[in-house]
């Protein structure tokens, strides 16, 4: 087996190393599940080498993620439901269909992109995927009833929060404006403090998670995504660390030795620096 620019490679040695008899133990036990949260880390890990702007690093990510649909498609192969081509063609279609201001006739594509043509080829997408799960026997609904439940179970929760809370606005239930959604906040952490002098931990974890909520709310409302804002004071705070160590190791001390007001004040050092 030998490396290849051609796809038809990557899914030969998936094939392999699905192989009953002879292929890798590991790969042979997955299934759908236990694959998923690798999926979403190589996602991760490509967005994380767009944000670095490492091209190399961006090559073998996507390289990893390509890796992930390949997997998915060769499990469903064996359960006899679809192939890597089917997903291709199934993407295919739909970038077609939905770009018919490209792919159409001359009429379609001097028209341009016509308003609410999107919303209509979205429509007749979503009936024809219903029409085919009730011909397969399953809920004509894939991710339930309600209102809210097609929001996916698997977004981080940040962006699920912000989706449940996006959705439900265009039916009105939202606030109307950001400044009593502080209010929210402060009644939320009032809620926390008395969890936590309950010692109730099932408490303080609720209590938690609607503050959390309560602060995506706001950012929504302040026009600040919530997972961009975390990532930026994830960096920052990465890169403030880093001067408290590279401070202590430049005097000769070590973050283990280092007493906590010690790193306080590089703390204090590195944020009038930056």
């Amino acid at each position: 087996m030998k490396p290849s620019k051609d796809i038809s490679r990557l899914i030969e040695i998936m094939a392999a190393l699905r192989a009953p008899e002879t292929g890798c133990p590991w790969d042979i036990e997955q299934d759908f599940s236990t694959i998923a949260p690798y999926t979403i880390e190589e996602a991760y890990e490509v967005a994380d080498a767009i944000a670095r702007g490492d091209l190399d690093d961006l090559r073998d990510e996507l390289g990893d993620l390509l890796l992930q649909v390949v997997y998915h498609a060769q499990m469903a192969e064996e359960a006899g439901e679809f192939a890597f081509g089917d997903v291709v063609q199934a993407i295919t279609t739909k970038m077609i269909r939905r770009h018919p201001h490209v792919f159409g006739d001359e009429k379609a594509r001097s028209a341009g992109m016509a308003k609410g043509m999107w919303e209509k080829i979205k429509t007749e997408e979503k009936a024809e995927k219903r029409n085919a799960r009730l011909a397969r026997g399953h809920d004509p609904e894939d991710h339930g009833n309600g209102f809210l439940d097609s929001v996916p179970v698997a977004l981080p929760a940040l962006t699920r929060a912000l989706k449940l809370q996006e959705k439900a606005a265009r039916v009105g239930f939202d606030w109307s404006e950001a400044t009593p959604i502080l209010d929210k906040i402060e009644e939320e952490i009032g809620e926390l403090r008395q969890a936590l002098a309950k010692g109730d931990t099932a408490s303080i974890k609720d209590e938690f998670g609607d503050m959390l909520f309560a602060v995506v709310n706001l950012g929504r409302h302040l026009k600040v995504d919530s997972e961009a804002a975390l990532s930026g004071t994830n960096e920052k705070f990465r890169s403030r660390f880093s001067y408290v160590e590279q401070a202590l190791e430049a005097s000769g001390n070590t973050l283990e030795r280092a007493t906590l007001d010690e790193m306080e004040a590089l703390w204090q050092q590195a944020k009038s620096a930056k």
